[in-house]
């Protein structure tokens, strides 16, 4: 305990013992039904970058390698994973619990569009319901034995991102950024958010880092030159993968079909997670 400690931990910056206690009051339990062993935050500073996309097709990279995979889909205002999934049915609930829904290879799914009448009903609410939201699909879901739970998170470092790293038991997040140069600021956000709540970065994900013209084989840099060594080398984090601009990622997200995404990208992320999970449980 801190000399002259008044007992009110938020006015201090002391990292005493009986603070890391009270810290550690915040998380909140999962359903008693539910056994999740590794929780993974998907990231990204700001909008547009394809981190929903990203999302599932890590999950989907996962789940092919026969781990149990679970989607919980933070983006309250703007949910896209049952879109990719190609969900159109409704989550039920009963006395004990609210029912995930199962997609067709088996993941996990819970999304607030999964519980709205109408897919395009907005949700206007603040951010204390928010976050109230995506506790409650922690805590009342009935996820089952999870290997893997993917948190599809909002943009930007607010209210929900808070109440999750906060609230959820994190294990690690992975960053989704894109090539352009002022990326590199607001990658830098999310490390140092991730810093601020004691949450290990895995590791970055360039999308959108080139274009392959079927015609010549030869890649474009659209979006300019890449930027994703630099960050990278200056936060001391792995790249996971380089995701190209490919039509045939829109076609199945468009289509619902995001598990027949036919690509290699994930290959070093799968590892790094599985690493990851090994060590964790060791």
């Amino acid at each position: 305990m801190a000399e002259n400690c008044s007992g009110t931990c938020g006015s201090c910056s002391e990292n005493c013992a009986e603070r890391e206690e009270q810290q550690t009051d915040f998380k909140e339990r999962t359903h008693e039904m539910s056994h999740i062993k590794k929780v993974i935050a998907i990231v990204s500073g700001k909008g547009g970058v394809g981190k929903s996309s990203v999302t599932s097709m890590l999950a989907v990279s996962m789940r092919r390698l026969g781990y149990r995979v679970a989607i919980l889909d933070a983006d309250i205002t703007g949910p896209s994973i049952p879109k990719a999934f190609g969900i159109t049915e409704k989550a039920s609930g009963s006395d004990i619990g609210i029912f995930p829904i199962i997609s067709k290879t088996g993941i996990r799914l819970m999304s607030i569009n999964l519980l709205l009448e109408h897919d395009t009903d907005p949700v206007i609410w603040r951010g204390p319901i928010l976050g109230g939201t995506v506790k409650q699909f922690w805590t009342d879901v009935i996820w089952g034995d999870i290997d893997y739970m993917f948190i599809d998170m909002p943009p930007g470092t607010g209210d929900v991102p808070l109440t999750v790293f906060q609230s959820l038991s994190v294990d690690g997040i992975v960053i989704v950024t894109s090539p352009q140069e002022l990326v590199s600021m607001i990658v830098s956000k999310a490390v140092k958010m991730a810093e601020m709540m004691h949450i290990p970065v895995l590791g970055v994900v360039e999308n959108m880092a080139y274009f392959k013209c079927p015609d010549n084989d030869k890649e474009y840099k659209i979006f300019g030159e890449s930027h994703i060594e630099e960050i990278a080398e200056k936060h001391h984090m792995p790249i996971l993968a380089k995701v190209p601009i490919d039509p045939r990622i829109s076609a199945v997200c468009d289509r619902g079909i995001i598990e027949l995404f036919d690509g290699n990208w994930f290959e070093s992320a799968v590892k790094t997670l599985e690493q990851e999970c090994e060590t964790g449980n060791n």
